[in-house]
């Protein structure tokens, strides 16, 4: 890998960075923490623009960075205190559809480069994906460059009016080596979801239409005929869980609801098989840290997610409950194919990029931006 050096020239003052976080889901928050810290730590200033509760989870200040409180909202009050945030950067860098929207309003009638960074897309139908079509065509045409997490985003951001987009490169924050599945509380977990000498499968993510989970319920419904029969437990929470608990009740499915969980390693490592049955995903951070734990996965064949696994996961078409179901009881009855599985996950999980890499990109695309910046 070629070195990139942030270090300011003679004479000029260190680049300042600006960072744009909207909601501040879990990918591009932890994205932004990894950015800063590599970021301050090779002599930029950085500012993270976001909400409270996402300053208070992701400790930006604690990477290095300043932080500034910027609503979630693009209310004009909200727009100008990011303008001010941003009146000295020498060039702003927005995460997700949202922020990237309220950086382009925020910048109106400045020549500050914007980079856009595109960790998925919204999931929305009708009226709103036409809605958010708009924003997304206003932000590509307006960003100087948008890297997306996946070859899709990018053919995406084409597609609409991009005038210059590319693959990002986006680790996994925190996880920097492949992981050994730490047996130690196995049992008791399993005992405690009720797993004791049957298959446990493990689904996360929020109980939203588009993670496929009524496709997955349908699945449990085939897989009643095995003995034992298969537990299935999703952690998340969400919109969805009225209707999915009423099936799961209603139909007898061994299928339970978890809710919230901040202890998805330990329920990775006590799981036999991962399920990943969304109807579009970009890099799921699910099915990176089912590979990283050597957890078999099932995951459906859409988005960045064939790109993101390779051969280390049975990739099945999205809505197909009966291929869903096969692949799930073939990996049970075959211990072989699950720890094939398991060593591809390892060499998959190593061709990822590191942090170092990830920042590496973002500063060379920053140079790229910034070289004429004047001396001081």
């Amino acid at each position: 890998m070629s070195h990139v050096s942030s270090q300011s020239a003679p004479g000029q003052s260190p680049l300042r960075t600006v960072q744009v976080l909207g909601g501040g889901n879990a990918r591009s928050s932890a994205h932004v923490r990894s950015l800063a810290s590599g970021l301050v730590a090779r002599g930029v200033r950085v500012t993270v623009c976001a909400p409270f509760e996402a300053a208070h989870t992701y400790d930006f200040a604690g990477a290095g960075a300043d932080h500034v409180h910027i609503p979630r909202s693009s209310d004009p009050a909200s727009v100008a205190a990011l303008r001010a945030a941003c009146a000295d950067a020498d060039l702003v860098h927005a995460h997700g559809l949202h922020a990237s929207f309220r950086a382009v309003l925020a910048l109106s009638g400045r020549r500050t480069p914007l980079v856009v960074t595109w960790h998925g897309r919204a999931q929305a139908e009708g009226a709103r994906a036409h809605f958010l079509r708009l924003l997304e065509r206003r932000v590509v045409k307006t960003a100087s460059v948008v890297l997306g997490t996946t070859s899709d985003l990018v053919d995406r951001a084409r597609s609409t009016g991009a005038r210059d987009a590319r693959l990002a490169a986006v680790a996994l924050a925190g996880r920097r080596t492949v992981v050994d599945r730490d047996e130690s509380h196995r049992p008791k977990l399993r005992a405690e979801l009720g797993a004791t000498g049957r298959p446990l499968l493990l689904a996360v993510g929020s109980l939203d239409r588009h993670r496929g989970y009524e496709v997955l319920l349908d699945a449990a419904r085939a897989w009643r005929t095995l003995d034992p029969v298969p537990l299935v437990v999703i952690a998340g929470e969400g919109p969805l869980r009225p209707l999915l608990q009423g099936r799961i009740e209603g139909e007898g499915l061994a299928v339970r609801l978890l809710g919230r969980r901040d202890d998805v390693p330990e329920l990775l490592a006590a799981a036999d098989v991962a399920l990943l049955p969304s109807s579009w995903e970009s890099r799921s951070v699910f099915a990176e840290e089912a590979l990283h734990a050597r957890v078999p996965l099932v995951a459906t064949d859409v988005g960045g997610v064939p790109d993101l696994v390779g051969d280390a996961a049975e990739l099945v078409p999205y809505g197909d409950a009966d291929a869903l179901a096969r692949a799930v009881t073939g990996l049970l009855a075959d211990p072989e194919r699950r720890e094939e599985l398991r060593e591809r996950g390892v060499r998959q999980a190593a061709t990822w990029p590191t942090e170092d890499e990830t920042v590496a990109q973002v500063l060379s695309v920053y140079d790229e931006l910034t070289q004429a910046r004047p001396l001081i």
